[in-house]
């Protein structure tokens, strides 16, 4: 079956233009400004038909098709917290913000602290629905801060990502062995930089002292076999939802360095302060003007390498209970398109990079660009239109967001996968 994508703006981290895509089994096979529809088939009276080929054709529709983005940081609560989310509504949800490919934390009930738990989870979520499902594994089992056996006996590229996030690592010597280990089974270290002594008084200090100490413990461990990102064995760092001025200053200094050191920012870390959406819970917090700005002039520097959602759902009665976080996959591009791209700050196509192209790299996916060989996974959005964030409307279990009601541009009208 072929599918001819014509006269759309395409956009992808290289390009933008107006032209067609030709699609064929689900894989890119020609991208130009014009392409000519394959001959059709002649049918006795029915006269040409080709019933191997879909056209749609976007003439006069003010519309973007851009490749589907990857999120590296998601909550779907299953198992254990379903009444939050479960593999179906957190799908359903990716899709409707134009994702196609998510990576879950371990902190369900039970953690998945290992590769039989993670495979379970990725078999029944590809039942479930046709998007990429990676579940991550624990650094330490069950998120308890010492044991790590069950990171030794895992095989080389058997898993992509470990992390304990909501928790990170306090011990030295336990993280400093999750490098050491990771670096020769070629996992990237997820790191939710939280120094635990400092969490009940001071929670910037707490981010800043974590970051500074895992970027310490990740030097000691590269050595002189520093090579460049995705090559040799110099193991690989990345940063979840960095938040502060200090963290992300740390970060490029390390990259610079020559450290395979990456991180990724939370669309709401760069959208609202913590003032401007009535120090609504999130962890890490939302910080400053002075912190938003930060962020910005580190992606604009290229030393942000992901916008990951950090999609977090909860009830209404645990959020009044205090529980952290909120959700984020519905709500990540038109936030982002509306502060860095309609702002001024970012171009469209440097977004995409942000939420699809470098993502889908890391998970070693073969999608994130529009180019011949790539899977046909693409989030059309309509730019131009304001409209007001309606939680009523989305496909998520949990509506816990301060962003209900904002106006914003950027509504992802359709996922194809």
């Amino acid at each position: 079956m072929q599918t001819l994508y014509k006269n759309i703006r395409i956009v992808d981290d290289t390009q933008d233009f107006m032209g067609c895509i030709l699609v064929e089994d689900g894989i890119i096979t020609q991208v130009a400004e014009t392409i000519d529809e394959p001959a059709f088939e002649i049918l006795g009276a029915y006269g040409l038909y080709n019933s191997n080929l879909i056209v749609r054709d976007f003439t006069g529709e003010d519309v973007v098709i851009m490749p589907a983005f990857t999120d590296l940081h998601a909550h779907f609560r299953d198992p254990g917290f379903t009444y939050k989310e479960d593999l179906q509504t957190g799908c359903e949800a990716a899709i409707k913000g134009g994702y196609t490919a998510v990576n879950l934390m371990p902190n369900t009930c039970p953690v998945c602290s290992s590769i039989k738990q993670a495979r379970e989870i990725e078999k029944r979520a590809k039942k479930i629905c046709g998007i990429t499902v990676n579940q991550t594994l624990s650094m330490t089992k069950d998120l308890e801060g010492f044991d790590i056996e069950h990171l030794k006996s895992l095989k080389k590229n058997e898993i992509l990502f470990i992390t304990d996030d909501g928790k990170g690592v306090q011990d030295d010597a336990t993280m400093k062995q999750i490098f050491e280990i990771c670096k020769e089974k070629n996992i990237t270290v997820l790191s939710h930089a939280e120094d635990s002594k400092y969490s009940a008084t001071d929670m910037r200090k707490a981010e800043n002292e974590m970051t500074a100490r895992d970027l310490r413990l990740f030097e000691s461990i590269s050595g002189e076999e520093r090579r460049e990102k995705g090559e040799g064995n110099s193991g690989h760092l990345h940063f979840c939802h960095v938040s502060t001025k200090e963290a992300i200053e740390m970060i490029a200094h390390a990259q610079e360095k020559g450290l395979n050191v990456t991180c990724e920012v939370a669309p709401h870390h760069i959208f609202a302060t913590g003032e401007s959406a009535n120090h609504y819970r999130v962890n890490p917090p939302l910080r400053t003007q002075e912190d938003i700005d930060a962020l910005i002039k580190a992606m604009q520097a290229g030393n942000v390498f992901a916008i990951a959602t950090d999609h977090a759902p909860h009830s209404a009665e645990d959020k009044e209970k205090g529980a952290p976080g909120m959700i984020g996959l519905e709500l990540a591009f038109p936030l982002c398109y509306t502060k860095l791209v309609k702002g001024g700050f970012i171009t469209l196509s440097q977004l995409v990079k942000l939420m699809a192209t470098n993502p889908s790299e890391l998970m070693r996916l073969n999608k994130g660009k529009i180019v011949e060989g790539m899977r046909a996974e693409f989030a059309i959005a309509e730019l131009q239109q304001e409209y007001a964030i309606d939680t009523s409307t989305m496909m998520s279990k949990s509506k816990n967001t301060p962003f209900n009601g904002i106006s914003v541009f950027g509504k992802v009208v359709e996922t194809v996968f």
